[in-house]
């Protein structure tokens, strides 16, 4: 009997090292293909596992989406699309070119004020995270939005920093059930944000670094605040968003995982 046990825990002991050892190594094997072609569909057994051991093990990988790989005209591949609290129109997102680059256009301009259209990536999940993004307001009267989408539960549970061109500040929400509420900054209070000047027609660069519950804040290079909030401390999926009538594109999306 002791014997047996004994073999059940060598063989145990081989299966966990066999099946590290591969992870590790395919691990390695993915990671240029996953930096380098983020979008493109997984239908093989291979480029499935690729994408399981990347959202299974995501500290210290970096994910750069640019959309040269997608169609104009189509939603980007390895997205996914949510519209919080079902509020107006769900939001239209594709791909569209201007001076031979490409991307990520949110263009329904349904003016209702509480509408929250948003675009998830797929593929993994992610607590502490460094996000950036480009991005363009192009048109709107209510508002003039562009988002980053981090610990994304579910389309009404998540944080989100946007800087709005209208209103010309950059604010930091959690959106828990349906309710967005912007958070007081640390040292300073409910300050709603911090007053920026967003130009609209012009590509800007937008910053988000979460660790545990403090984050911190930066819009073209210049650090803004810092946030401490524990309402989501769980891995989420991460994004772009917009608001109401905000027609908004987006490139450059680069995802840190910590």
């Amino acid at each position: 009997m002791r014997r047996g046990l004994r073999t059940g825990r060598f063989v145990t002991v081989l299966l966990v090292g066999a099946i590290a050892t591969f992870a590790a190594g395919q691990q390695t094997a993915c990671a240029d293909e996953l930096v380098t072609s983020l979008a493109a569909p997984r239908s093989t057994a291979a480029d499935s596992l690729c994408w399981w051991i990347f959202a299974a093990t995501p500290q210290g990988q970096t994910r750069k989406i640019d959309f040269e790989g997608d169609t104009v005209g189509q939603p980007p591949q390895g997205f996914s699309f949510g519209h919080t609290r079902k509020v107006g129109a769900p939001g239209k997102w594709v791909v569209r070119q201007e001076q031979g680059g490409k991307f990520l256009a949110q263009i329904d301009p349904d003016r209702t004020g509480s509408r929250f259209p948003v675009a998830v990536l797929d593929g993994m999940t992610a607590a502490n995270v460094e996000l950036t993004v480009r991005f363009k307001p192009v048109s709107g009267q209510v508002d003039q939005a562009a988002g980053l989408v981090w610990r994304f539960q579910d389309e009404d549970n998540y944080y989100i920093v946007r800087a709005n061109a209208r209103e010309n500040n950059v604010v930091l929400y959690k959106v828990e059930n349906g309710r967005r509420t912007d958070l007081p900054l640390k040292g300073e209070g409910r300050t709603y944000g911090k007053p920026a000047d967003v130009p609209a027609g012009q590509w800007s660069t937008l910053r988000l670094v979460a660790n545990r519950n403090v984050f911190e804040v930066y819009f073209n290079g210049t650090k803004l605040y810092e946030i401490e909030d524990a309402t989501f401390t769980a891995a989420g999926k991460v994004g772009v968003w917009t608001k109401a009538d905000s027609v908004t594109y987006f490139d450059d999306l680069t995802v840190i995982t910590k």
